[in-house]
């Protein structure tokens, strides 16, 4: 299950920075598409340390980290390479798939602080409750460090570029929707946790044989 965790962790980060491109409308809200796979991630570096410990989540988040730096490597590499002939849609691609210095430093940025903020705000609440409440520790660091990393990645992409007042909005707007989703995650990090202490327990028992 650790594997899995992972693989969905690192996944879903590389696939926030593709998608994100996108904008989305609800009502008069604008979203990017990616603060609905972003806001993820920090539920399942929740499960993470709740399961398989403080340090384990903190790997799977320099590991992320890692994995997003390697990809924009690969992704810049490849709106490099010559388009062939019959490939007419170079400019669809390179818009599409490139993304500003700006935006992406204030990505990475976002994601370094924040989420090992989440980890540990996470980890000094699981200290003083044990195994009870992880709804708690689970929401509270889920809507703290979400805080942070709109906070972030909003003022570096986007500050001098939008009136202050705009600025202020698109900070509150997206906060919102990733509070909404951090609330309703909430069930789905029980579900989890369940199933990957069953898985833990079954391996220990396996190689303790």
């Amino acid at each position: 299950m650790f594997v899995y965790l992972n693989a969905l962790f690192v996944g879903l980060l590389v696939l926030s920075n593709i998608i994100g491109v996108k904008l989305f409308s609800v009502g008069d809200f604008v979203l990017p598409a990616a603060v609905v796979v972003y806001v993820i991630t920090y539920l399942i570096t929740d499960v993470i340390g709740e399961v398989y410990g403080k340090e384990a989540a903190r790997k799977t988040v320099q590991a992320g980290f890692f994995t997003q730096l390697i990809a924009l490597i690969f992704i810049f590499i490849a709106i490099q390479l010559p388009a062939a002939p019959l490939f007419g849609s170079q400019n669809e691609f390179e818009m599409i798939l490139s993304g500003s210095f700006r935006v992406i430093l204030a990505s990475l940025l976002s994601y370094l602080v924040s989420q090992n903020f989440d980890v540990a705000i996470f980890h000094r609440l699981k200290e003083k409750h044990g195994v009870q409440k992880l709804w708690l520790r689970n929401n509270v660091s889920t809507m703290t460090s979400q805080l942070i990393d709109t906070c972030i990645f909003i003022t570096i992409a986007f500050a001098g570029t939008v009136p202050t007042s705009a600025l202020l909005g698109m900070i509150m707007t997206q906060y919102l929707f990733k509070l909404i989703i951090a609330i309703i995650d909430t069930p789905i990090a029980y579900v989890l946790v369940k199933i990957a202490r069953r898985e833990k327990s079954s391996s220990t028992i396996k190689a303790s044989a």
